[in-house]
């Protein structure tokens, strides 16, 4: 009898607890809605960025210049904004940095442009190539660059050279240092910690894993690498004496030379640079301030010259997307940025899945005639080189013009997904070939036996149990080197294929073997040299179209990140609650979070190729990498 009743006062605690909860989760979900939706309209009720007239545009970059942004958390993104916290990695895209670059040159309310360029970290010469190209447009409208700062990089000075003048601080900073490749090693290491190295590969250039199996740069590889670096420094030599009214031979002191030029310019590497006609003038912060004002005017506080910062120049010109006709014929832009893996990958990375599925979406889409497939990677998965490929061919088959168009890097995985193209433009800059395949893997069963723990067991075949505890049988190494050689012989025969030429001929420039795309051009390896404007006007070309629009296709946000982006996308003023401007200073010179601290670049080093070894997915543990291209 009793039964009944707490069955009945079970069910009822149940649904009490069940309306409580969802109450609880409306409460919340309603209290951060509208949380978020004030500040959200305290944001929006913030003076808005208003460009100011006769003023100048300050281009104080800060971090990496990239082809494509790694995907951030939009609420994240916001915090970090709001919070005025620096990000961890700043990137600047290219294409809004030349789009900025475009727009002042026709805007009347800008009247210089400034290069502030301390904070700008990593870029590749054929992106420094492509903004000077857009810094000389500007100057052809007649308005005036100035390039200022306390210190000037390698890279940046070459942005600093297009400038009118250029303007260092008494006791600032500059050495040109040429190109180079310096990696660590770690062979001596792996061997005091009984790890047992793995190799295998094809190619006698493909210095990818020489790290783990030397304690230094092998013959082959230096012979290779001086000859690609000694083509960029040509070109970066080439041209900042262009710019500067300069001989080449101002650029490649010997150390004797150099130390005679520095005791002369009294020890001063300001002085020094100044003698060798690198900067115009040795001027403090408040004599560069002075003359600036001189050219555009004072701020509205009156204590610096009137200016506007990158970033809210680029905030305050950026305008809706333009509305295009459903029924335009379009030339479709898919990115291929950073290493290529495995699986699906966010932007900023190469995903086999991912980029095959921008791919596909350019197939299936009827107003799309032809693709350009920007390529900014030195590679990594062959299998997941192996299927962004394979919807290459398939667009080619739809009747659908592919042109690959290379950044700063399409070099192994790179070069694998761009030889299918219908045409392969390059920057002359651009580090491609290194066609090669390599495998690696690491077993520690000394290491174990060291601290006591040992692999024992039983199996139905002589492979069961195979993995990293365990000793690499002879029969076992060889069932992977032939399969490396079978990827190798791929690797050439796509290649050969598509560039109408021969086995030979093609293992003959491969051999991992990395070139410049001036001499990859040389090669055959590249039909074109150019940017990725030119390998858009070809695209149209052999799709016939005279006109056309461009598409760029990318992942999709979710629908988390789609709302929270609405939310604050593009809000550039929040900083503005928390914080004012001090423009005490000549512009926030802010520099990205990285320590020049030697430690901490060692510590940084060490990290990086843990992350690269990390990264490493191939199901079949094949992998077309040049690590090699990255130059200092």
């Amino acid at each position: 009898m009793s039964s009944k009743p707490n069955i009945v006062k079970r069910l009822f605690s149940a649904l009490w607890r069940l309306v409580s909860l969802t109450r609880q989760v409306i409460v919340n979900i309603v209290f951060f809605v509208f949380f978020f939706a004030f500040i959200a309209v305290l944001s929006s009720d913030s003076e808005q960025v208003i460009v100011p007239e006769k003023t100048a545009l300050v281009l104080n970059l800060v971090g990496d210049i990239v082809e494509q942004k790694f995907e951030i958390d939009p609420m994240e993104a916001f915090l970090t904004e709001a919070l005025d916290e620096k990000e961890e990695r700043p990137e600047i895209l290219l294409s809004d940095l030349t789009d900025v670059i475009a727009k002042a040159k026709i805007d009347d309310r800008v009247e210089i442009i400034v290069l502030q360029l301390q904070g700008l970290h990593r870029t590749g010469l054929s992106k420094l190539q492509d903004i000077a190209a857009a810094l000389d447009d500007f100057k052809s409208s007649g308005k005036r660059i100035i390039a200022l700062g306390d210190q000037y990089t390698q890279d940046q000075y070459y942005l600093a050279s297009v400038a009118d003048e250029i303007w260092l601080n008494p006791e600032g900073f500059m050495l040109l240092e040429g190109y180079g490749r310096f990696r660590m090693y770690f062979k001596s290491a792996l061997d005091k910690l009984a790890v047992n190295q793995h190799i295998f590969r094809v190619g006698t250039f493909k210095s990818a894993v020489e790290p783990y199996i030397r304690d230094d740069m092998s013959s082959a590889a230096k012979e290779a690498n001086q000859l690609w670096l000694n083509d960029l420094w040509s070109q970066y030599k080439t041209d900042v004496a262009k710019h500067r009214n300069l001989k080449l031979n101002n650029f490649d002191d010997s150390i004797t030379s150099l130390l005679t030029k520095f005791n002369e310019a009294d020890a001063s590497f300001a002085g020094y640079a100044l003698n060798n006609q690198w900067v115009d003038h040795l001027k403090t912060r408040q004599e560069m301030r002075s003359e600036l004002i001189d050219l555009v005017g004072k701020n509205k506080k009156g204590d610096s010259y009137s200016h506007i910062s990158y970033k809210d120049y680029l905030a305050a010109t950026t305008a809706l997307p333009a509305m295009t006709s459903q029924q335009s014929d379009k030339v479709a832009i898919v990115v291929a940025k950073g290493t290529i893996l495995n699986g699906t990958q966010k932007p900023g990375l190469i995903g086999g899945d991912s980029t095959a599925k921008l791919l596909r979406k350019a197939r299936y889409n009827k107003s799309v005639k032809a693709v350009v497939l920007r390529v900014d990677s030195p590679g990594g998965s062959a299998y997941a080189s192996e299927i962004i490929r394979q919807e290459i061919e398939l667009l080619k088959q739809a009747g659908k013009p592919v042109i690959a168009s290379m950044g700063t890097y399409a070099a192994s995985g790179g070069y694998w997904i761009s030889a299918p193209a219908d045409k392969i433009y390059a920057a002359p800059s651009t580090i491609t070939g290194s066609i090669g395949i390599f495998g690696m893997m690491m077993t520690f069963e000394d290491s174990l036996s060291k601290l006591g723990i040992h692999t024992d067991g039983v199996g139905t075949t002589d492979i069961s149990g195979f993995g990293p505890t365990q000793p690499l049988t002879e029969e076992m190494a060889t069932l992977i080197q032939l399969s490396i050689n079978r990827g190798y012989k791929n690797f050439i025969n796509l290649v050969a294929t598509n560039r109408n030429m021969t086995f030979e001929q093609v293992d003959e420039i491969a051999q991992g073997r990395v070139w410049s795309g001036r001499k990859a051009k040389e090669l055959g390896l590249v039909d074109e040299l150019g940017n990725l404007t030119d390998a858009t006007v070809a695209a149209a070309q052999l799709a016939n179209l005279d006109n056309y629009d461009t598409l760029l296709i990318e992942k999709e946000s979710s629908h988390k990140n789609f709302f929270l982006q609405k939310l604050f996308g593009g809000n550039t003023f929040v900083a503005k609650l928390v914080q004012s401007e001090d423009s005490s200073q000549l512009i926030d010179v802010s520099v990205p979070s990285l320590s020049n601290q030697p430690m901490s670049q060692l510590l940084n080093s060490l990290k990086a190729e843990v992350t690269k070894l990390n990264q490493f997915n191939d199901p079949k543990g094949i992998y077309s990498l040049c690590i090699s291209c990255d130059v200092m």
